[in-house]
């Protein structure tokens, strides 16, 4: 396997995409998050028009990964601890569609290790209620406008960042830390 056939994507969506690319930069074999929108039906939608929910989109991360260094099943272990896959269609504050919870996958493997993990943590007990988290097919990304990248790290002691994004990214660092960059 040559080096470029070890480069995946993933396209998650977890509530606000800012908590979720302060999370997944951070994981060592993570080489890239863009944050953007997906799952909609509006062509190049831009955040005004996804914040009014009507689009169809929900805000994402699109993670690009060495799967020689972390695992699908490895990501999608951070992102079921990293939000709450029971509540539909709102993370903490943020409420509507646009703030789902979904995997989109790029696989029919990515589908079916989702569904699997999925079913191992409802019949665990993980949660006291089903797990939500929808499993759309990926079928494009619309990159967010250019400030949204890299958002927590540009912008921490904005309080948005300073109360939800920080906290979430500070109990990501203490489960996760033998994943986490050097």
């Amino acid at each position: 396997m040559n080096k470029e056939e070890n480069i995946v994507l993933a396209t998650f969506a977890a509530g606000c995409f800012w908590c979720v690319e302060a999370v997944f930069q951070k994981l060592n074999g993570v080489l890239g998050v863009q944050s953007g929108y997906s799952g909609g039906v509006n062509p190049n939608p831009t955040y005004k028009e996804v914040c009014t929910g009507e689009t169809g989109h929900a805000e994402v991360c699109q993670i690009k990964y060495d799967s020689n260094i972390i695992s699908f099943e490895e990501l999608l272990e951070v992102f079921f601890k990293v939000h709450d896959p029971t509540s539909l269609n709102k993370q903490g504050g943020d409420i509507g569609t646009q703030y789902r919870s979904s995997v989109f996958y790029h696989s029919d493997s990515q589908k079916e290790i989702t569904q699997e993990i999925i079913q191992k943590l409802n019949d665990s007990g993980a949660y006291t209620v089903q797990i939500v988290t929808l499993l759309e097919p990926y079928k494009e990304f619309y990159a967010a406008e250019d400030y949204h990248n890299n958002y927590f790290n540009l912008n921490g002691n904005q309080p948005y960042c300073a109360m939800v994004v920080k906290p979430k990214v500070d109990k990501f660092e203490k489960i996760f830390k033998d994943k986490l960059k050097t």
